[in-house]
């Protein structure tokens, strides 16, 4: 068997080959950490824009609701729903739907109490 030399140019395009795959591995691996880091923060996002709209909502209902000194008017009440209808939360519609038929003011009272809560608890850190 004859021993043929490798050639300096066959050497070098072995070498670029190799740190082209590198590369490729490298920039696969850093696309798909990139990639995980997005769909965190589209998760974080999403979670602080509902936390935004309850937070929004609350703040509305303690001011127009509970602050009040006399009846809710229709303004104000149409506010309210639609920002409760806006949070797209079938649990927290359900509590106020509750809260809204409620007859008597101690049931009202309890509704409240459950829908603050509620609310609350929604709130993810």
């Amino acid at each position: 068997m004859l021993n043929k030399p490798i050639a300096l140019s066959t050497i070098i395009w072995i070498v670029v080959v190799l740190l082209l795959l590198a590369g490729n591995i490298f920039f696969i691996v850093e696309y798909n950490s990139l990639k995980s880091e997005l769909s965190k923060s589209k998760i974080a996002l999403e979670n602080q824009t509902i936390n935004n709209k309850v937070l929004d909502f609350t703040k509305l209902f303690i001011e127009k609701v509970l602050k009040a000194d006399d009846e809710v008017d229709f303004e104000t009440r149409l506010k309210l729903e639609n920002a409760v209808r806006n949070l797209n939360d079938e649990e927290v519609l359900s509590q106020w739907q509750k809260f809204i038929d409620s007859k008597t003011e101690i049931q009202a009272q309890e509704e409240v109490k459950n829908l603050l809560e509620l609310l609350v608890n929604k709130i993810s850190l």
